[in-house]
Formats: C-alpha cells, sequence, structure tokens
C-alpha cells in the first residue's frame, strides 16, 4: 500500500544526487502519506547507486518504523517533527550541498538580494540557533527538528513562503508540496546560496533586494494570481 510514497521518495533521492548536493550517502529526501500519517525515506548510509524504490523505509509520524528491511536515514526523527508541525507540506529534504553549508557553518542566514532568490522564497532563508550539549546528547534528530520549528514561530515566519532553513553548525532543510518539490527546492536553495557568497564578495555592503520587487517576483510565481508557467 506504500509504494507510490517509495517510488517518489526514490525518485527525489536520486535528484539530489543527480544535482551534486547529496554526495557519497550524505543527505536523504522522503515523502508522505498524510491520510496514513506515515512517510518513505531513505534508508541510512546506503550509497545512491545501490538504492531501489523498494528499499525505502516507511515511518510514522512519531518516527517508528512501520515497514521495511534497512534502518531509517538517521535524520528520521527531524522529518517526522517537521511533518508534525507544517501541516501543508507533503515531502522533505536535508542535503550538504556545499554553499548552504557554509552560510549555515558561519551562522548567517541567506540574504535576499536579487529576484532569483525572490522567485523561490519569499524574504532571507533564515539560520536557526546552534543545538545546546544537552540537545545533541539526548534526542538529537527530534531536537533538530524542535529548534527549526520554534524558529519558524518565534519569528513569524510562514513555513509555506519560505521553504527552507539553515541549521548553524550542520546545513540546509528544505521541504515542499512533495518529495521532489522539496528536492528541487534543495537544488534552489543551493544556487541562491552560490549567488549570495559571489555578491557578497563584490560587495561585502550590499542590501537586499526592495521589498516591491521581492514581492512582485515572488506573488507573481507564487500568489493567488500567479502568471508565472502555463497554468493548470
Amino acid at each position: 500500500m506504500y509504494e507510490k510514497i517509495k517510488e517518489k521518495a526514490y525518485e527525489a533521492n536520486m535528484m539530489l544526487y543527480k544535482l551534486g548536493i547529496a554526495p557519497f550517502t550524505w543527505g536523504n529526501a522522503s515523502e508522505c502519506d498524510r491520510e496514513n500519517r506515515v512517510f518513505a525515506i531513505k534508508p541510512s548510509g546506503v550509497e545512491y547507486e545501490e538504492l531501489t524504490p523498494d528499499m525505502m523505509v516507511i515511518v510514522d509520524f512519531d518516527g517508528n518504523k512501520v515497514e521495511g528491511e534497512c534502518n531509517p536515514s538517521s535524520d528520521t526523527a527531524t522529518h517526522a517533527v517537521l511533518y508534525r508541525n507544517f501541516p501543508d507540506i507533503g515531502g522533505v529534504v536535508h542535503s550538504h550541498s556545499v554553499n548552504a553549508v557554509a552560510f549555515a557553518q558561519a551562522g548567517s542566514a541567506i540574504p535576499a538580494l536579487g529576484t532569483t532568490h525572490a522567485d523561490f522564497c519569499f524574504g532571507d532563508v533564515p539560520c536557526a540557533r546552534e543545538l545546546t550539549s544537552a540537545e545533541v546528547n539526548g534526542e538529537y534528530e527530534k531536537s533538530t527538528g524542535d529548534v527549526i520549528v520554534a524558529h519558524f514561530r518565534d519569528k513569524g515566519i510562514d513555513e509555506n513562503a519560505v521553504p527552507a532553513v539553515l541549521v548553524r553548525s550542520h546545513g540546509p532543510f528544505t521541504w515542499g508540496k512533495s518529495a521532489k518539490d522539496a528536492a528541487k527546492n534543495a537544488g534552489t536553495l543551493e544556487i541562491v546560496a552560490e549567488m549570495a557568497l559571489k555578491t557578497l564578495r563584490i560587495n561585502s555592503s550590499v542590501e537586499d533586494i526592495p521589498a516591491y520587487l521581492l514581492e512582485k517576483h515572488y506573488m507573481r510565481k507564487h500568489g493567488k494570481n500567479a502568471y508565472y508557467g502555463q497554468g493548470k
């Protein structure tokens, strides 16, 4: 009964690998089934070349394995927290893309400097705080999800308009309506992170994109009256 979400999770994981943002066995993508409150996620530590759809592991929203011969990703508990708290998302990705990780290691948000960023995200990509020693030595992956959710709630950030976050000293997480959308967002995040780094090297005092231009580009693609593309 879980073949469809296994296939979608597999395809999203392979997209990460093909995009070059999840080398070796790094990174993971999941696809959820909200009706049954489960999600399919990459097995832990398996090379991408060896993956098959049948190897995806089914986990419930509490992080318990429901089906599968392999151990699920070590980041499973983070995915579970995000699914429980962000009710509109259908896919989650964690990657180790170089430029996005650079911002995370610096403890810096990725500033919205131009229209490429605005087409993707309504404002800066935030950087959540570093986890404490107690959090790391306790339920580390669950705490990672808790820190992400708390940051969005405390700052009043809409997770549907800002589909990405950095966790300080760790790296990026993205989400979307599906695992494929989350993987596309992970790829886009890496592009805008690289653009931001290069822009800041050229002009370290550059200002963010004007609010009216940010809103125009975001809304024409994602707003109620969006007109980008061919429609549905």
